[in-house]
């Protein structure tokens, strides 16, 4: 079966979910990682849907987590990334460091 290849920001949420682990990676908590890792503004409503396409993909798999009373009683839907997500994250980084890992002085960037 071909890997998966994966647009930026499933990408980045799968990234996130990696870093923050099963049992912290839920739709907010995803977008304030990329926020502040990338400084980009995220939508969570955007997070909310990469995440329903990438659980449609079986790249992905939620659970009701517990609930946490800053969130007003309401238990987050906590994300776990599957084997299939993380062989996508492999092969697109790998083509990502395919194709830019000896582009560092053309892009103007330290080795």
């Amino acid at each position: 079966m071909p890997t998966d290849s994966l647009a930026e920001f499933e990408l980045l949420v799968l990234l996130a979910a990696v870093r923050l682990g099963s049992d912290e990676a839920y739709t907010v908590s995803i977008a304030r990682e990329i926020a502040e890792r990338t400084g980009r503004s995220v939508r969570r409503a955007n997070v909310y849907t990469t995440l329903q396409r990438l659980e449609a993909k079986g790249m992905v798999a939620s659970r009701m987590g517990l609930p946490h009373p800053e969130r007003g009683g309401r238990p987050p839907r906590l994300v776990r990334v599957e084997p299939r997500g993380l062989a996508a994250v492999r092969a697109t980084t790998g083509a990502i460091h395919a194709m830019s890992g000896d582009l560092d002085d053309l892009l103007g960037q330290p080795s």
